[in-house]
């Protein structure tokens, strides 16, 4: 983080930090998010981290809890997405950058490993053998995030995390304020969508890949986005699989979906670096 940054960071967290003097002087805003900072930066101990800005364990611990209180309550409103047309399609604009027309975001979820709460049992215990919180988010074309859910148990899969938060509750009631399908240039009219990965169910906004075992000519078209990895080569419809109805059929509708963005791709859409 740039020293302008941390300024203009500091003017807006500042007011929150700032503490009375009492027995003795306070420890300043300034060094409180620097700590904050430092901890979530580097994933260090705060064992480590008092010993190198000279405070104790516990002071520690309560300066991260605080700050980063703080930087939610100034940042969410100005950094997380508020979900109307507009904003969406600023998003899917910078997707075209990528070849990837009327595109929403790319998901995923991320293990946070922490240590596990009294009496918590294996709540929070994961499938990587540790215990963790999910952190759930959606991501622009520059890697920034748009949407997020944190706190939800380390035990549950990303798709069962985006199920029962309030981002996959409003994708699946429509209430997202989606635009509506668009054409895309010298192309077929194609709806917005997600792009994610196996993890997540198959809908008619979420495309995630085909299994590996129905995968053919045309399926193997295309590279594609990846919010964890940044930019893998994998198959052109591995974002093209659609919605559940129970355990293994398909919506017709989603099916159609799912044949529109694999023709375009291998069509209009086709790239020069494609695979033939």
């Amino acid at each position: 983080m740039s020293p302008e940054i941390f300024e203009d960071l500091l003017k807006l967290v500042g007011p929150k930090l700032k503490k009375s003097y009492l027995i003795r002087e306070p420890i300043a805003p300034s060094i409180r998010l620097a700590v904050t900072l430092r901890y979530l930066a580097s994933g260090d101990s705060m064992v480590s981290i008092a010993y190198a800005f000279r405070v104790g364990i516990n002071t520690v611990s309560n300066i991260i809890s605080e700050t980063c209180l703080a930087i939610w309550e100034c940042l969410h409103d100005k950094v997380l997405l508020k979900p109307n047309e507009e904003a969406w399609k600023q998003i899917a604009s910078g997707f075209e950058g990528w070849n990837f027309p009327n595109c929403l975001g790319a998901i995923d979820g991320k293990h946070v490993i922490m240590q596990a709460q009294t009496n918590s049992g294996s709540t929070y215990y994961n499938y990587k053998g540790c215990h963790s919180v999910v952190l759930l988010a959606l991501c622009d074309a520059s890697y920034c995030f748009t949407l997020v859910d944190i706190g939800a148990y380390g035990t549950q899969s990303d798709g069962g995390v985006l199920r029962n938060s309030t981002i996959g509750k409003l994708f699946h009631q429509e209430a997202m304020k989606i635009p509506p399908p668009k054409e895309v240039p010298n192309g077929p009219v194609l709806p917005y969508v997600v792009i994610s990965y196996e993890a997540f169910a198959l809908t008619t906004y979420m495309l995630r890949p085909y299994p590996r075992n129905a995968l053919n000519h045309m399926r193997k078209a295309r590279q594609y986005f990846s919010l964890d990895e940044n930019i893998l080569k994998q198959p052109a419809g591995a974002f093209l699989d659609v919605r559940r109805i129970g355990s293994n059929n398909f919506s017709r509708s989603a099916a159609q979906i799912r044949e529109l963005f694999t023709n375009y791709f291998f069509n209009e859409g086709a790239v020069d670096f494609q695979v033939a």
